[in-house]
């Protein structure tokens, strides 16, 4: 007699692949005077953690790292590391302009215990095959297992399922963080490399790249709503759409701001809607106006009514 199969469950974060599951591109609170608030950031992890997500991505762009000091980049990356209280669920941005300076903040975040990196391909210039494998083999080689990071519309450079495919046997990539829009990507990268690990990398196309067997989420929105999020990622990944769907149209209007120009800004303002300090972002980001902190203010406190947290 045949059996019903049983129903998927949502891939969680695990020591052995510290990449999966939600794993948070914090948000960086900053003071009015645009130095950063590190215990509100320590807070905002904990939050996080106590909330339904897995992990937290620092130093990435929705964390201001084009902004910061050296010293201010390896400190967020230590307090991360402590608010976490294990290493391996931190996954530090460790983009650069040069091969060898993304080495050397992928070293450091191994030094911190960081159980992987999430990296851009080569951003200054656009790279052609040859830069961008050698780009990502040269960062491997700190030893801690690197997640691509395929942002297309920012980068100018494509990581296809093609590229990823070669990166992944070249023995460099454990992940990829797929920011392209592009859900039909999702099989044809598990066609070429089925031991990719397919990470969603777009708010607004979670549902779509969960059902076509996504095993995390590197996420934005979760700052400013974490548990309504994390609710939305394991009734995705579990197929259960009668909870999914009607969740994630109440919480699109917001998750599609983490693919807009204002991305930063729209979630810091949610996050102090929300009760949980964002603040300011640094310049050249300039603070929301018109139209478009209208759009964000009025979605937020739409979710906020609705109960969503």
């Amino acid at each position: 007699m045949p059996t019903t199969p049983s129903a998927p469950t949502a891939p969680t974060w695990t020591p052995e692949h510290p990449w999966r599951g939600i794993m948070v591109a914090t948000a960086l609170p900053l003071h009015d005077d645009l130095t950063i608030d590190y215990d509100a950031y320590a807070a905002h992890v904990r939050h996080l953690l106590a909330n339904g997500c897995d992990g937290v991505v620092p130093n990435g762009s929705l964390g201001e790292y084009q902004t910061l000091t050296d010293d201010e980049r390896a400190r967020v990356v230590r307090t991360a590391v402590e608010a976490a209280g294990d290493g391996a669920r931190v996954m530090p941005g460790v983009a650069a302009y040069g091969s060898a300076e993304s080495r050397r903040w992928a070293e450091q975040a191994a030094r911190a215990g960081c159980g992987s990196v999430l990296l851009l391909p080569p951003n200054a210039y656009r790279a052609d095959e040859q830069s961008v494998r050698a780009h990502y083999a040269e960062v491997a080689k700190a030893g801690v297992p690197v997640v691509a990071y395929n942002n297309p519309h920012d980068t100018r450079v494509d990581l296809t399922p093609e590229l990823l495919a070669r990166l992944h046997g070249d023995g460099v990539i454990v992940a990829v963080k797929e920011f392209s829009g592009d859900v039909r990507r999702a099989y044809e990268i598990a066609e070429l490399a089925p031991d990719l690990d397919l990470l969603i990398g777009a708010d607004d196309v979670l549902v779509e790249l969960a059902v076509a067997g996504a095993v995390g989420w590197i996420a934005g929105y979760p700052n400013a709503f974490p548990a309504a999020c994390a609710e939305l990622y394991h009734a995705a990944c579990a197929r259960d759409l009668d909870t999914a769907l009607p969740l994630y149209r109440s919480l699109h209007p917001l998750l599609r701001q983490d693919s807009k120009t204002e991305f930063v800004q729209s979630i810091k303002l949610s996050m102090d809607l929300a009760g949980r300090r964002g603040g300011p972002t640094r310049p050249p980001r300039a603070p929301l106006t018109g139209a478009t902190e209208a759009l964000v203010r009025a979605a937020t406190e739409k979710a906020l009514a609705a109960g969503h947290c």
